[in-house]
Protein backbone atom coordinates (compact mmCIF):
# COMPACT_ATOMS: atom_id res chain seq x y z
CA UNK A 1 0.00 0.00 0.00
CA UNK A 2 1.57 3.33 -1.05
CA UNK A 3 1.78 6.19 1.66
CA UNK A 4 -1.31 7.72 2.53
CA UNK A 5 0.61 10.78 4.03
CA UNK A 6 2.49 11.57 1.30
CA UNK A 7 -0.75 10.82 -1.02
CA UNK A 8 -2.47 13.32 0.49
CA UNK A 9 -0.08 15.77 0.10
CA UNK A 10 -0.11 16.08 -3.59
CA UNK A 11 -3.37 18.06 -2.87
CA UNK A 12 -1.50 20.84 -1.20
CA UNK A 13 0.93 21.81 -4.28
CA UNK A 14 2.45 24.92 -3.05
CA UNK A 15 0.85 27.95 -3.87
CA UNK A 16 3.56 29.44 -5.26
CA UNK A 17 3.76 26.77 -8.06
CA UNK A 18 0.06 26.55 -8.89
CA UNK A 19 0.53 30.50 -9.92
CA UNK A 20 3.81 30.11 -11.35
CA UNK A 21 2.31 27.15 -13.65
CA UNK A 22 -0.58 29.24 -14.56
CA UNK A 23 1.54 32.02 -15.99
CA UNK A 24 3.41 29.54 -18.12
CA UNK A 25 -0.14 27.72 -19.28
CA UNK A 26 -1.56 31.51 -20.07
CA UNK A 27 1.76 32.82 -21.88
CA UNK A 28 1.58 29.44 -24.29
CA UNK A 29 -1.86 29.46 -24.18
CA UNK A 30 -2.35 33.65 -24.89
CA UNK A 31 1.46 35.13 -25.34
CA UNK A 32 4.46 36.01 -23.23
CA UNK A 33 2.62 39.75 -23.40
CA UNK A 34 -0.34 38.80 -21.80
CA UNK A 35 1.16 37.91 -18.54
CA UNK A 36 3.87 39.39 -15.84
CA UNK A 37 5.12 36.88 -14.03
CA UNK A 38 5.91 38.13 -10.18
CA UNK A 39 5.01 34.65 -8.72
CA UNK A 40 8.37 32.64 -7.96
CA UNK A 41 11.79 33.44 -6.66
CA UNK A 42 13.97 32.59 -9.72
CA UNK A 43 16.99 35.13 -10.54
CA UNK A 44 16.77 37.42 -13.42
CA UNK A 45 20.61 37.73 -13.72
CA UNK A 46 23.11 35.50 -15.09
CA UNK A 47 25.95 33.63 -12.53
CA UNK A 48 29.35 35.37 -12.55
CA UNK A 49 31.56 34.46 -15.71
CA UNK A 50 34.57 32.83 -13.32
CA UNK A 51 31.95 30.61 -12.33
CA UNK A 52 31.18 28.72 -15.57
CA UNK A 53 34.97 29.12 -16.32
CA UNK A 54 35.93 27.80 -12.52
CA UNK A 55 33.62 24.52 -14.04
CA UNK A 56 35.27 24.65 -17.70
CA UNK A 57 38.35 24.25 -15.85
CA UNK A 58 38.31 21.77 -13.69
CA UNK A 59 36.38 19.94 -16.43
CA UNK A 60 39.95 19.92 -18.86
CA UNK A 61 42.39 19.79 -16.45
CA UNK A 62 41.42 17.75 -13.61
CA UNK A 63 41.14 13.67 -13.83
CA UNK A 64 38.28 12.80 -14.52
CA UNK A 65 38.16 9.95 -12.27
CA UNK A 66 38.90 12.19 -9.42
CA UNK A 67 36.32 15.23 -10.09
CA UNK A 68 33.10 12.77 -10.61
CA UNK A 69 34.15 9.99 -8.25
CA UNK A 70 32.45 10.05 -4.60
CA UNK A 71 33.49 12.83 -2.44
CA UNK A 72 33.57 12.63 1.83
CA UNK A 73 29.82 12.12 3.60
CA UNK A 74 30.77 15.44 5.41
CA UNK A 75 32.04 17.14 2.20
CA UNK A 76 35.10 18.50 0.42
CA UNK A 77 37.83 19.62 2.69
CA UNK A 78 39.39 21.96 0.56
CA UNK A 79 35.31 23.36 0.07
CA UNK A 80 34.89 23.09 3.71
CA UNK A 81 38.32 25.56 4.46
CA UNK A 82 36.93 27.73 1.72
CA UNK A 83 33.70 28.50 3.09
CA UNK A 84 35.20 28.50 6.93
CA UNK A 85 37.60 31.07 6.09
CA UNK A 86 35.44 33.32 3.76
CA UNK A 87 33.30 33.17 6.97
CA UNK A 88 35.80 34.31 9.33
CA UNK A 89 37.24 37.03 7.21
CA UNK A 90 34.04 38.71 6.32
CA UNK A 91 32.08 38.42 10.33
CA UNK A 92 34.61 38.29 12.44
CA UNK A 93 34.14 34.38 13.49
CA UNK A 94 36.27 31.47 14.24
CA UNK A 95 34.39 28.75 11.97
CA UNK A 96 37.10 25.57 11.21
CA UNK A 97 36.08 23.31 8.50
CA UNK A 98 34.97 20.79 10.54
CA UNK A 99 31.97 22.88 11.27
CA UNK A 100 30.75 23.38 7.86
CA UNK A 101 28.87 20.98 6.20
CA UNK A 102 27.90 21.72 2.47
CA UNK A 103 24.60 20.98 1.51
CA UNK A 104 21.82 20.84 -1.50
CA UNK A 105 21.11 24.02 -0.78
CA UNK A 106 19.27 26.14 2.16
CA UNK A 107 16.66 23.38 2.12
CA UNK A 108 18.87 20.56 2.48
CA UNK A 109 20.86 22.88 5.28
CA UNK A 110 17.43 23.17 7.07
CA UNK A 111 16.63 19.93 6.92
CA UNK A 112 19.62 19.09 8.64
CA UNK A 113 19.80 21.64 10.95
CA UNK A 114 16.87 21.08 12.06
CA UNK A 115 16.85 17.18 12.65
CA UNK A 116 20.06 17.58 14.62
CA UNK A 117 18.80 19.87 17.19
CA UNK A 118 15.19 18.79 17.70
CA UNK A 119 13.39 15.53 18.37
CA UNK A 120 10.11 13.89 17.89
CA UNK A 121 7.28 15.86 19.97
CA UNK A 122 9.70 19.36 20.47
CA UNK A 123 8.11 22.87 19.24
CA UNK A 124 10.16 24.62 16.65
CA UNK A 125 8.94 28.76 16.52
CA UNK A 126 8.92 30.80 13.56
CA UNK A 127 7.93 34.50 12.48
CA UNK A 128 5.41 35.69 10.23
CA UNK A 129 5.40 36.04 7.23
CA UNK A 130 7.10 33.07 6.26
CA UNK A 131 8.20 30.50 3.85
CA UNK A 132 5.68 28.16 3.03
CA UNK A 133 8.21 24.88 3.00
CA UNK A 134 9.40 25.44 6.32
CA UNK A 135 5.96 23.22 7.55
CA UNK A 136 7.16 19.96 5.50
CA UNK A 137 10.49 21.17 6.74
CA UNK A 138 9.84 21.12 10.20
CA UNK A 139 7.24 18.08 10.34
CA UNK A 140 9.11 15.62 8.41
CA UNK A 141 11.49 15.99 11.89
CA UNK A 142 8.80 14.71 13.57
CA UNK A 143 8.58 18.63 15.56
CA UNK A 144 5.62 20.54 15.07
CA UNK A 145 5.58 24.14 14.25
CA UNK A 146 4.59 27.16 15.63
CA UNK A 147 4.18 30.71 13.63
CA UNK A 148 4.58 33.47 15.91
CA UNK A 149 1.96 36.32 14.33
CA UNK A 150 3.67 39.45 12.49
CA UNK A 151 3.82 42.74 13.21
CA UNK A 152 2.62 44.37 10.12
CA UNK A 153 3.86 47.54 10.99
CA UNK A 154 7.60 46.99 10.18
CA UNK A 155 7.79 43.13 10.12
CA UNK A 156 10.52 42.98 13.14
CA UNK A 157 10.13 40.27 14.89
CA UNK A 158 6.54 40.61 17.42
CA UNK A 159 8.39 40.01 20.85
CA UNK A 160 5.26 40.46 23.10
CA UNK A 161 4.36 37.39 20.76
CA UNK A 162 7.28 35.18 21.08
CA UNK A 163 7.59 35.78 24.98
CA UNK A 164 4.30 34.65 25.19
CA UNK A 165 5.16 31.13 23.09
CA UNK A 166 8.79 30.80 23.76
CA UNK A 167 7.67 27.76 26.24
CA UNK A 168 10.12 25.12 27.71
CA UNK A 169 9.03 22.33 24.94
CA UNK A 170 10.59 25.23 22.24
CA UNK A 171 13.72 23.05 20.99
CA UNK A 172 14.21 26.32 18.02
CA UNK A 173 13.68 29.20 16.37
CA UNK A 174 13.60 29.18 12.96
CA UNK A 175 14.36 32.58 11.45
CA UNK A 176 14.50 34.07 7.91
CA UNK A 177 16.62 37.51 7.41
CA UNK A 178 16.89 38.91 4.64
CA UNK A 179 12.99 37.52 4.48
CA UNK A 180 10.87 36.25 2.32
CA UNK A 181 8.22 37.19 1.26
CA UNK A 182 8.59 40.66 3.12
CA UNK A 183 12.15 42.07 2.12
CA UNK A 184 12.47 43.12 5.69
CA UNK A 185 16.03 43.11 7.39
CA UNK A 186 15.93 42.22 11.10
CA UNK A 187 18.12 45.13 12.15
CA UNK A 188 21.31 44.76 14.86
CA UNK A 189 18.65 45.79 17.45
CA UNK A 190 16.06 43.00 17.22
CA UNK A 191 18.94 40.37 16.54
CA UNK A 192 20.22 41.89 20.19
CA UNK A 193 16.82 41.44 21.77
CA UNK A 194 16.54 38.25 19.99
CA UNK A 195 19.55 36.55 21.55
CA UNK A 196 19.17 38.01 25.24
CA UNK A 197 15.28 36.27 25.00
CA UNK A 198 16.47 33.18 23.90
CA UNK A 199 19.86 32.91 26.36
CA UNK A 200 17.46 34.16 29.75
CA UNK A 201 14.98 31.41 28.62
CA UNK A 202 17.42 28.90 28.49
CA UNK A 203 18.79 29.51 31.76
CA UNK A 204 15.03 28.86 32.97
CA UNK A 205 14.62 26.09 31.44
CA UNK A 206 18.02 24.08 31.74
CA UNK A 207 18.31 23.44 28.18
CA UNK A 208 19.58 24.91 24.98
CA UNK A 209 17.72 26.37 22.21
CA UNK A 210 18.72 26.60 19.09
CA UNK A 211 18.66 29.45 16.54
CA UNK A 212 18.70 27.99 13.03
CA UNK A 213 19.10 31.54 10.11
CA UNK A 214 17.30 30.69 6.96
CA UNK A 215 20.02 33.11 5.04
CA UNK A 216 20.15 32.52 1.60
CA UNK A 217 19.18 36.15 0.76
CA UNK A 218 22.23 37.16 3.23
CA UNK A 219 23.82 39.17 -0.25
CA UNK A 220 20.69 40.90 -1.47
CA UNK A 221 20.70 44.14 1.05
CA UNK A 222 19.89 47.57 -0.10
CA UNK A 223 21.87 50.27 0.18
CA UNK A 224 21.50 51.98 3.89
CA UNK A 225 20.21 48.91 5.66
CA UNK A 226 21.58 47.37 8.82
CA UNK A 227 22.37 43.95 7.93
CA UNK A 228 24.08 41.60 11.06
CA UNK A 229 25.40 38.42 10.77
CA UNK A 230 23.53 36.64 13.08
CA UNK A 231 25.43 34.09 14.42
CA UNK A 232 27.85 36.71 15.67
CA UNK A 233 24.94 37.70 18.94
CA UNK A 234 24.23 33.60 19.88
CA UNK A 235 26.06 31.25 20.43
CA UNK A 236 23.77 27.94 20.35
CA UNK A 237 23.10 29.25 16.51
CA UNK A 238 23.15 27.50 13.35
CA UNK A 239 23.39 28.99 9.91
CA UNK A 240 21.82 27.95 6.57
CA UNK A 241 23.24 29.17 3.31
CA UNK A 242 22.79 28.65 -0.18
CA UNK A 243 24.67 29.70 -3.58
CA UNK A 244 21.10 30.07 -5.45
CA UNK A 245 20.57 33.69 -5.25
CA UNK A 246 23.90 35.53 -4.32
CA UNK A 247 25.32 33.19 -7.64
CA UNK A 248 22.47 32.92 -9.43
CA UNK A 249 22.73 29.21 -9.21
CA UNK A 250 19.54 27.71 -8.10
CA UNK A 251 19.66 24.92 -10.29
CA UNK A 252 22.88 23.90 -9.22
CA UNK A 253 21.47 22.88 -5.41
CA UNK A 254 24.53 24.05 -3.58
CA UNK A 255 24.83 25.45 0.08
CA UNK A 256 26.22 24.59 3.30
CA UNK A 257 25.39 24.50 7.12
CA UNK A 258 27.77 26.40 9.33
CA UNK A 259 27.85 25.45 12.78
CA UNK A 260 28.90 28.48 15.69
CA UNK A 261 31.89 27.50 16.99
CA UNK A 262 30.50 28.49 20.49
CA UNK A 263 27.40 26.25 19.89
CA UNK A 264 26.59 23.06 22.74
CA UNK A 265 28.22 20.34 21.10
CA UNK A 266 29.31 21.79 18.30
CA UNK A 267 31.75 19.81 17.04
CA UNK A 268 29.40 16.82 17.11
CA UNK A 269 26.63 18.15 14.78
CA UNK A 270 28.17 18.12 11.70
CA UNK A 271 29.30 14.40 12.03
CA UNK A 272 25.54 13.95 13.01
CA UNK A 273 24.61 15.18 9.91
CA UNK A 274 26.63 12.65 7.83
CA UNK A 275 23.89 9.90 9.80
CA UNK A 276 21.09 12.37 9.25
CA UNK A 277 21.78 11.86 5.50
CA UNK A 278 21.99 8.44 5.77
CA UNK A 279 18.31 8.40 6.22
CA UNK A 280 17.28 11.57 4.06
CA UNK A 281 19.64 10.22 1.15
CA UNK A 282 21.48 13.40 0.69
CA UNK A 283 24.98 12.11 0.41
CA UNK A 284 26.12 15.92 -0.21
CA UNK A 285 26.69 18.06 -3.56
CA UNK A 286 28.20 16.90 -6.82
CA UNK A 287 31.88 17.59 -6.19
CA UNK A 288 32.15 19.68 -9.48
CA UNK A 289 29.71 22.18 -8.09
CA UNK A 290 31.95 21.91 -4.73
CA UNK A 291 34.78 22.47 -6.08
CA UNK A 292 33.89 25.57 -8.59
CA UNK A 293 32.12 27.41 -5.42
CA UNK A 294 35.68 27.37 -3.58
CA UNK A 295 37.27 30.28 -5.74
CA UNK A 296 33.74 32.41 -5.48
CA UNK A 297 32.51 32.54 -1.73
CA UNK A 298 33.48 36.33 -1.59
CA UNK A 299 31.82 36.95 -5.01
CA UNK A 300 28.13 37.49 -6.30
CA UNK A 301 26.01 37.84 -9.40
CA UNK A 302 25.44 41.68 -10.39
CA UNK A 303 22.90 42.03 -7.99
CA UNK A 304 22.03 45.97 -8.66
CA UNK A 305 18.69 45.08 -10.69
CA UNK A 306 17.20 43.80 -7.70
CA UNK A 307 17.71 46.97 -5.72
CA UNK A 308 16.96 49.39 -9.05
CA UNK A 309 13.80 47.14 -9.00
CA UNK A 310 12.52 47.50 -5.35
CA UNK A 311 13.03 51.39 -5.79
CA UNK A 312 11.15 51.73 -9.08
CA UNK A 313 8.04 49.20 -7.49
CA UNK A 314 7.88 50.95 -4.44
CA UNK A 315 7.40 54.42 -5.20
CA UNK A 316 4.96 53.25 -7.86
CA UNK A 317 2.49 51.46 -5.86
CA UNK A 318 2.64 53.62 -2.87
CA UNK A 319 2.02 56.61 -5.23
CA UNK A 320 -1.30 54.48 -6.15
CA UNK A 321 -2.33 54.08 -2.66
CA UNK A 322 -0.86 50.57 -2.07
CA UNK A 323 0.52 50.62 1.48
CA UNK A 324 4.08 48.81 1.57
CA UNK A 325 6.59 48.58 4.05
CA UNK A 326 9.89 49.55 2.64
CA UNK A 327 11.95 46.00 1.67
CA UNK A 328 15.51 46.06 3.24
CA UNK A 329 16.82 43.77 1.06
CA UNK A 330 15.82 40.12 -1.35
CA UNK A 331 13.64 40.45 -4.39
CA UNK A 332 10.68 40.63 -2.89
CA UNK A 333 8.37 43.70 -2.07
CA UNK A 334 4.98 42.35 0.15
CA UNK A 335 2.09 45.26 -0.19
CA UNK A 336 -1.49 45.02 2.34
CA UNK A 337 -4.25 44.81 -0.23
CA UNK A 338 -6.55 47.23 -0.91
CA UNK A 339 -9.40 45.21 0.15
CA UNK A 340 -8.87 42.19 3.36
CA UNK A 341 -9.15 39.26 1.08
CA UNK A 342 -5.54 38.48 -0.33
CA UNK A 343 -6.98 35.44 -2.44
CA UNK A 344 -9.90 36.91 -4.13
CA UNK A 345 -7.30 39.82 -5.05
CA UNK A 346 -4.61 37.60 -6.45
CA UNK A 347 -6.65 34.66 -7.80
CA UNK A 348 -9.56 36.51 -9.57
CA UNK A 349 -8.68 40.57 -9.48
CA UNK A 350 -5.00 40.09 -10.58
CA UNK A 351 -5.25 36.90 -12.27
CA UNK A 352 -7.69 38.81 -15.28
CA UNK A 353 -5.33 41.50 -15.44
CA UNK A 354 -1.89 39.00 -16.02
CA UNK A 355 -0.88 40.03 -12.85
CA UNK A 356 0.28 37.04 -11.10
CA UNK A 357 1.68 37.45 -7.70
CA UNK A 358 1.09 35.54 -4.46
CA UNK A 359 -1.92 35.81 -1.91
CA UNK A 360 -0.34 36.48 2.02
CA UNK A 361 -2.65 33.48 3.04
CA UNK A 362 0.42 31.28 1.96
CA UNK A 363 3.00 33.39 4.34
CA UNK A 364 0.81 33.52 7.20
CA UNK A 365 0.03 37.36 6.55
CA UNK A 366 -3.45 37.35 5.37
CA UNK A 367 -4.09 40.72 3.50
CA UNK A 368 -0.59 40.94 2.05
CA UNK A 369 0.15 40.03 -1.20
CA UNK A 370 3.77 38.60 -2.42
CA UNK A 371 5.76 40.18 -5.16
CA UNK A 372 8.71 39.01 -6.37
CA UNK A 373 10.69 41.64 -8.73
CA UNK A 374 13.17 39.07 -9.67
CA UNK A 375 12.12 40.28 -13.72
CA UNK A 376 13.27 42.76 -16.19
CA UNK A 377 13.38 46.29 -15.30
CA UNK A 378 10.85 47.05 -18.34
CA UNK A 379 8.40 44.43 -17.18
CA UNK A 380 7.82 45.96 -13.94
CA UNK A 381 7.14 49.93 -16.12
CA UNK A 382 4.85 47.38 -18.14
CA UNK A 383 3.00 46.12 -15.13
CA UNK A 384 2.47 49.25 -12.60
CA UNK A 385 -0.64 50.43 -15.03
CA UNK A 386 -1.92 46.79 -14.54
CA UNK A 387 -1.27 47.37 -10.66
CA UNK A 388 -3.04 50.96 -10.97
CA UNK A 389 -6.28 49.42 -12.16
CA UNK A 390 -6.01 46.83 -9.88
CA UNK A 391 -6.12 48.65 -7.04
CA UNK A 392 -9.02 50.50 -8.62
CA UNK A 393 -10.77 47.82 -8.85
CA UNK A 394 -10.59 46.94 -5.16
CA UNK A 395 -10.14 49.72 -3.01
Amino acid sequence: MINTFYKEMTGKESVIRQFFDYSRKRAAEMGPDSVFNFSIGNPSVPAPDSVTKAMEQLLQNEDPVTLHGYSPTLGLPSTKKAIAESLNRRFGMSYTPELIFPTSGAAGALSHALRAVTKPGDTVLTFAPYFPEYIPYVTGTGASLSVVPADPSSFQINFEKLEEMLTPEVAAVLINSPNNPSGIVYTTATIQRLAKLLTERQEAYGHEIFLITDEPYREIVFEGTDSPFVSRFYDNSICCYSFSKSLSLPGERIGYLAVNPRAKDAELIVPMCGQISRFTGHNCPSSLIMRAIEGELDNTSDLSIYEKNANLLYEALTAIGYSVVRPGGTFYMFPRTPNDDANLFCWTGAKELGLITVPGDSFACPGHFRISYCVPTEQIEKAIPLFRELYRRFA
